[in-house]
């Protein structure tokens, strides 16, 4: 019997011995991989390694938006033996925060593991060194966006969010351009997570690339001072200003205000944040005459030579009630050139009945009016021409004076590059190149060169070399002569539409100048438009008397700073 029992006692040892030598295989063989993974998943840290978002610089390599490197000098309070001999160091080391508050910010930390001391500071190779090797104090490093123009190119720009992600402006309509790819890497780490040693690397990270933009900053501020004094002046709601290339579309400056800084946005209101230049479509008023009288000679609805019959101030008729002029007692007889310079509502309604709707709706269209003009920034509206259908004889009478319509002042001003350009239209745009992180330009696809013309050169020549020097010689754009240059443009006194009472607010209107300078080879067209400016200051509230002074401070300055 005792025998028996030992056997048994000796064959249960054994079977376990088989089984934990089985076991031990099966861990050993067959489970080798995970167990390995999880081994060094515990020794290993991982960590992202961010990119440096691309540059945004100006046609002559001035930065308008750039990245830094930002530090922050945080503590890890647990792993400290001794906080106020380490808080003196640290002090003598940074010199920008004393021993009292380092000390302070370690010990009344809520996180024992995490304590900042000093956000956004700039730290020298041999500081970063000298923090390493103190014990649980640490540096975290991170991009940060700064715009060094601010508000002044805000809303060409853009900005970013807190993510590194494109928010508005060039910022987001290159956003994956100027993003970069993330890398990855790890490390072996210790049991408090402390790095070992670099164990191996992933895909490194690669820096976005940089675009140059065709904005001037020079120009750039130059448009912003002068708008920002104009709306200030007159006490505006709101006002746009911008300068471009009639021959390729190349903008020079683009300014919208009131305005914000992208670098810190905590102040900003929604109203600042819109781009007006492109999402506020109005009725552009007698800055679309010279477009309209432009395309009834294209079409021999009327003769430059022409004379037409102003009314003496009052014209009505059956089907387009009655017409009036913004000045007391109108006129009588003028020429075309006449009817544009004196801004005659009167002329223009007649032009617009000799075209008929037909042809008058095709201009529109064929000078880019009621679609995007394709700009290549976010936020542009298309604006309203109203489907043929819906014309009556007072869209025919009104169009031509700049209602029933309603454009963007980007449209109106690529309409009078085409002008501008003796006939031939443009596609505006503000990016030139764009040139990778090993310093690379890759070429885009350049801006759409039209082959056609919308009205012929000798009628383009006329409206701007004869017509639109006059308004500013002898009509109402008198303020934006400048001695010994030719200037040319037209100014615009436009009623807004009131939506809550329907018509018209007879109180406030939309000033603005579109012209440029020289004559005969434009070498800029120039726009300056002011949204309500208040009536009650008694400083005036038309095209004439409010942009049209801004729009020559621009182009003087321009013309000087570009040595033309």
């Amino acid at each position: 019997m005792r025998n028996k029992t030992a056997l048994i006692f000796l064959s249960l040892i054994g079977a376990g011995f088989i089984g934990v030598a089985v076991r031990c295989f099966y861990l050993q063989y067959y489970k080798n991989d995970y167990f390995q993974q999880i081994s060094l998943k515990a020794q290993r840290s991982n960590f992202t390694q961010q990119p440096k978002r691309g540059a945004i610089l100006d046609c002559r390599g001035r930065i308008l938006a750039a990245s830094y490197v930002s530090d922050t000098i945080f503590a890890e309070p647990r792993a400290i033996d001794d906080i106020k001999k380490t808080a003196e160091v640290l002090a003598g080391i940074i010199d920008a925060a004393g021993p009292l508050e380092i000390t302070k910010a370690i010990l009344t930390a809520r996180n024992a593991g995490y304590a900042p001391i000093i956000a956004d500071i700039r730290l020298t190779d041999a500081q970063r060194k000298q923090i390493s090797s103190l014990q649980g104090i640490g540096i975290e490093s991170k991009w940060k966006r700064y715009y060094p123009l601010g508000s002044a190119a805000a809303h060409a720009v853009g900005f970013i969010g807190t993510d590194e992600q494109g928010l508005a402006g060039l910022e987001l309509q290159y956003d994956k351009i100027l993003r970069g790819t993330f890398g990855s890497s790890s490390f072996f780490s210790d049991s408090a997570r402390r790095p070992v040693k670099l164990k191996s690397f992933g895909d490194f990270a690669q820096d976005g690339s940089d675009i140059v933009l065709t904005l001037d900053s020079t120009i750039q501020e130059i448009t912003y001072e002068a708008l920002k004094k104009q709306v200030s002046e007159f006490g505006a709601e709101s006002g746009v200003a911008m300068v471009i290339d009639p021959c390729n579309g190349a903008v020079l400056a683009l300014v919208s205000l009131p305005g914000f800084n992208p670098s810190d946005l905590k102040g900003a209101d929604e109203k600042s944040l819109g781009n007006h230049m492109l999402s506020d479509p109005f009725e552009p008023g007698s800055i679309i005459k010279p477009v309209i009288a432009a395309w009834a000679i294209e079409t021999e609805s009327i003769n430059p030579n022409d004379t037409i019959f102003c009314e003496n101030g009052s014209y009505s008729g059956k089907g387009f009630g009655t017409i009036g002029e913004y000045r007391e007692g109108g006129y009588g007889t003028l020429s075309i050139s006449g009817v544009l310079s004196h801004s005659s509502n009167i002329g223009m309604a007649k032009i617009g009945q000799k075209m008929g709707s037909a042809k008058l709706y095709e201009g529109l269209k064929l000078f880019g009016f009621g679609r995007k003009t394709g700009i290549d920034i976010p936020g542009e509206d298309s604006g309203i021409v109203w489907p043929l259908k819906f014309w009556t004889g007072y869209s025919v009478a009104r169009v031509p004076f700049g209602h029933e319509v309603s454009t963007t002042s980007m449209q109106m001003a690529c309409a009078f590059c085409t002008l501008a350009n003796h006939g031939r239209p443009i596609k505006p745009h503000l990016v030139k190149a764009v040139v990778n992180s090993d310093g690379n330009k890759i070429k885009l696809q350049e801006p759409a060169q039209m082959a056609t013309f919308i009205v012929n050169e000798k009628t383009a020549r006329w409206i701007v070399e004869k017509a639109l020097v006059e308004v500013v010689q002898e009509g109402t754009g008198k303020r934006a002569a400048i001695e010994g240059r030719q200037v040319w443009g037209k100014t615009g006194t436009a009623n807004i539409a009131d939506k809550s009472k329907g018509g018209y607010d007879e109180e406030n209107y939309v000033a603005s100048f579109i012209g440029g300078c020289p004559a005969d080879e434009p070498a800029m067209v120039v726009l300056v438009s002011l949204r309500k400016p208040n009536r009650s200051l008694g400083k005036g509230y038309a095209g004439g008397a409010v942009a049209a002074p801004a729009a020559k401070e621009i182009i003087e300055k321009t013309l000087t700073y570009l040595k033309l």
